[in-house]
């Protein structure tokens, strides 16, 4: 564990006397798995040559120390994380990150980034380039002179790739949630209901359970509709003999699960259970081929060639899933596009799709760990066409 409890090297100790009179600065011990990312990152300071490092991205702070406190930051320095946040927070601040230093802001948040910086006598900082937006960071720069700001090396999105022990922990629970809720919707589901009431039923259901909101704006798509990748749910009705195309998924503490699943009511035609299969023997073909150093577009080209083979391959128009962790849409790409290998550690979903304009579309699609010699599937909603039927 890094010494968290030791001032960083030239601070004004009547400094920190005037800005850490809450009671939220007290030092207490941190949580485990917190220590042993903030060791983790350190060390790839260490070898990228950066003596600090300015966190502005929600997920990555959260993912590093554990505070919830939005539109907030920290700066990682080798002996001491600093968090800088607003009055708003004061609560998640007491309660989530009293081993660390807190700034309770008097200004912006840029202007803070450059009270710190100014009063830890910081020469060079390194910030996340995917965490500031070009009008931001040009502000930033100027405020924080004579500080010179510049470009981070990738440091925690490396980490996050690789799922520890405790991404996992709340990832199951996440995919647990959301199945539960699933089969509860499922019981409740009747035709002359809008794909809206659906929709906010199995949110409510997640809610139930404990996911304090949606990993994602739920789609339900019935008939017609299921033939947008991304459909919103809207006023169209439930009848006999609907295929509805439910993708949803929870939040965890933090981190989201990602499923779809289909909804047959009453019978399947002969045209969607044709549909329905070529999409299930491309997922199953796909999942198969994970392992670690396969790369992600040969992945994609095991279910992107079945599919093709069973005459619908013009029809599959998106790639083959993606990352998923504290983020629903994360690194990496599961897609042609990519010739990144897989690791040992990583979260995908395996997701292909039909979709044909003006009929509807399948998709089918779970939570997938990559094992050191395989795959497993973190899912486990059954997807026989007979568990899709709601007689």
């Amino acid at each position: 564990m890094s010494p968290e409890d030791s001032p960083p090297s030239g601070l004004d100790r009547s400094l920190e006397r005037r800005t850490c009179k809450e009671p939220c600065m007290s030092r207490t011990r941190m949580s485990a798995h917190v220590a042993d990312r903030l060791d983790r990152c350190r060390a790839r300071m260490r070898q990228e040559g950066v003596s600090a490092l300015l966190v502005t991205r929600d997920a990555d702070l959260f993912y590093l120390t554990g505070y919830t406190g939005e539109d907030s930051a920290a700066l990682i320095l080798p002996g001491k994380t600093h968090i800088l946040t607003d009055r708003r927070f004061e609560s998640e601040a007491r309660r989530e990150v009293r081993w660390a230093r807190v700034w309770m802001r008097k200004g912006t948040l840029n202007q803070e980034i450059a009270r710190a910086c100014a009063a830890l006598r910081l020469r060079k900082v390194w910030y996340q380039p995917d965490g500031l937006n070009v009008g931001a960071l040009a502000e930033l720069k100027k405020l924080c002179r004579p500080t010179a700001l510049v470009g981070a090396p990738p440091i925690v999105g490396p980490m996050r790739l690789l799922k520890d022990a405790e991404d996992l922990r709340c990832m199951k629970r996440a995919v647990s949630i959301a199945e539960e809720a699933f089969t509860a919707l499922r019981k409740s589901v009747r035709t002359g209901q809008t794909e809206l009431e659906l929709a906010a039923r199995l949110e409510y259901e997640m809610k139930r359970r404990g996911s304090r909101k949606p990993a994602f704006s739920t789609i339900i798509a019935e008939g017609p509709n299921a033939a947008l990748p991304h459909a919103r749910p809207g006023v169209r009705k439930v009848r006999e003999g609907s295929a509805i195309l439910v993708d949803w998924g929870a939040r965890w503490e933090g981190y989201c699960s990602d499923l779809t699943r289909m909804i047959f009511i009453g019978s399947v035609s002969a045209r969607m259970r044709k549909v329905y299969e070529a999409v299930l023997g491309a997922q199953i073909r796909a999942i198969e081929a994970v392992r670690p150093e396969a790369r992600m577009c040969d992945v994609d080209a095991v279910a992107r060639k079945h599919i093709r083979r069973e005459g619908f391959g013009p029809r599959f128009t998106h790639g083959l899933g993606h990352g998923l962790g504290l983020d629903v849409h994360e690194p990496p790409s599961v897609s042609w596009r990519s010739d990144a290998p897989m690791q040992a550690g990583m979260v995908v979903t395996i997701e292909p799709g039909v979709y044909l304009p003006g009929v509807g579309g399948v998709r089918i699609e779970d939570d997938v760990l990559v094992m050191p010699r395989g795959a497993r599937i973190l899912t486990s909603l059954g997807k026989r066409i007979e568990d899709a039927l709601l007689r």
